[in-house]
């Protein structure tokens, strides 16, 4: 999920750069929403391992 918030965010900035700043704004936003699913499912993650491992330990 990473890995494509980096791909949207390079491209947003090869987009601004080349003046193309609605596709830079769209993909900007896409990057970003893809970021915070990402940190979210993180934190899901690790709350999940640390009640599951306290479980198991």
């Amino acid at each position: 999920m990473l890995q494509w918030a980096l791909i949207f965010f390079v491209i947003s900035i090869v987009a601004g750069f080349l003046g193309f700043s609605g596709v830079s704004a769209a993909t900007a936003g896409i990057a970003k929403i893809l970021f915070f699913i990402a940190i979210a499912i993180f934190v899901v993650l690790l709350i999940a391992g640390f009640f599951t491992g306290s479980l198991v330990f």
